[in-house]
């Protein structure tokens, strides 16, 4: 029974979470450098690639707050084997796909249901004993989402070379195997359900959570950070390629690079440093301005200018994304957990939509002009967060711990 194999394996809920994260990210990891090659040997436009990045994000957009919600009211577990499944069956019906609907069919499907990273943050929201257990945990997820940016382009084209599917369907059959474990090992740990009815539609969580008026200029910010990650993600390569003439390989370098950088910040300096001599208040505050900065520098048409604004855009954006979410979660009630992270995941989704959008069209002006209007969005993020940052005083919370689910 699984109960009794969760006895002897105590430590296997938060790998299983981990392992996951790392899934989730290796997915992404390895379809972004072989995309684009894939969708050739069916012969179609280039417009597909892009608009399968867009179909997932706009599923997952609808869906994360609804599963979110889900997750309040009948618990974390099934919630995340649910989505774990329809990874597997999505990236399944991708690999074996031999049209263009087969293509489509499989990101939505697994956009559809969207839950994991956020089902998998709220599962070790649950198991955190204080907030800065909390943040650690968070720092956590996202060191192994940055792992998994560093490996998965790599092994991905290793073994589009060996096979042209073989990367959708190593995703897919890895997800397999993390929903045998999660079935096996993995308790319920929400012990403070919500008891109001399901609805199914798909706004009334956003319209909710926006209505916290004391939070929503964090729910803006996070927004705002995300828009400006996936900008400069999307338009790396061809803006490198126009302003410095570096190549494929470059471009690759400098993702591992930025990968390497938030796996170090979040798995270790968060931890050491950050949280050790600041609040977490304070970080969210200060961490804006190299932000804002990092992509000044980054329009700077000079390559030693650029990275370095890279770098530094990487380090506060790696602090920010855990800090922000730190705060948003003890600002919620807990019964409403689910429901706040699957709209933190919502929101995410929208910046994978409108921050390539921004960051083609202006790029289409001026080669500097989408890290200039990025650096003064995040410069107006800044000034509406710290009209309200002295107000953020985050409930502590107290979690009554199974003892299967301490680690």
């Amino acid at each position: 029974m699984p109960e009794k194999l969760q006895s002897r394996f105590k430590h296997a809920p938060k790998i299983i979470i981990l392992f996951t994260v790392l899934l989730d990210s290796l997915g992404i990891g390895f379809i972004l450098p072989v995309l684009p090659y894939y969708v050739k040997t069916f012969g179609l436009p280039d417009i597909v690639v892009s608009s399968l990045f867009v179909v997932f994000s706009i599923f997952a957009f609808f869906s994360a707050p609804l599963l979110g919600m889900i997750s309040d009211r009948k618990g974390r577990r099934p919630v995340l084997l649910i989505s774990l499944f329809s990874s597997v069956v999505g990236w399944i019906i991708f690999a074996f796909s031999q049209t263009a609907f087969g293509l489509f069919l499989g990101r939505i499907i697994d956009g559809a249901a969207a839950g994991n990273i956020s089902t998998a943050q709220n599962y070790l929201v649950d198991i955190s004993k204080d907030q800065k257990d909390l943040t650690r945990n968070l720092g956590l997820v996202g060191a192994i989402f940055g792992l998994g940016f560093i490996i998965g382009p790599l092994l991905g084209g290793f073994l589009f070379e060996i096979d042209k599917k073989l990367p959708f369907l190593i995703v897919g059959l890895m997800a397999l195997f993390n929903t045998i474990l999660a079935y096996l090992f993995l308790p319920e740990t929400n012990h403070h359900k919500n008891t109001s009815p399901v609805s199914f539609n798909p706004f009334l969580p956003i319209v909710r959570t926006f209505r916290n008026k004391k939070i929503l200029p964090l729910y803006l910010a996070w927004l705002f950070f995300g828009i400006a990650a996936t900008l400069s993600q999307t338009i790396l390569g061809l803006y490198i390629k126009k302003l410095f003439s570096w190549q494929v390989l470059t471009a690759g370098f400098l993702m591992t690079l930025i990968g390497v950088i938030i796996f170090m910040n979040q798995a270790f300096l968060i931890h050491k440093v950050w949280l050790r001599y600041f609040k977490e208040s304070s970080l969210l505050i200060s961490m804006i301005v190299p932000f804002a900065l990092g992509y000044f520098l980054m329009a700077v048409p000079f390559k030693g200018v650029f990275v370095l604004g890279l770098i530094i855009a990487a380090f506060a954006y790696s602090t920010l994304r855990i800090v922000t979410n730190s705060q948003i979660i003890g600002l919620c009630e807990k019964e409403e957990q689910g429901e706040v992270m699957g709209v933190l995941a919502s929101l995410i989704s929208l910046s994978f939509i409108l921050g390539p959008i921004l960051g083609g069209s202006t790029l289409e002006v001026s080669l500097g002009l989408p890290f200039i209007l990025t650096g003064i969005l995040l410069s107006i993020t800044f000034i509406f967060v710290f009209k309200t940052y002295k107000k953020i005083t985050p409930r502590q919370h107290t979690h009554v711990e199974n003892e299967s689910v301490k680690i």
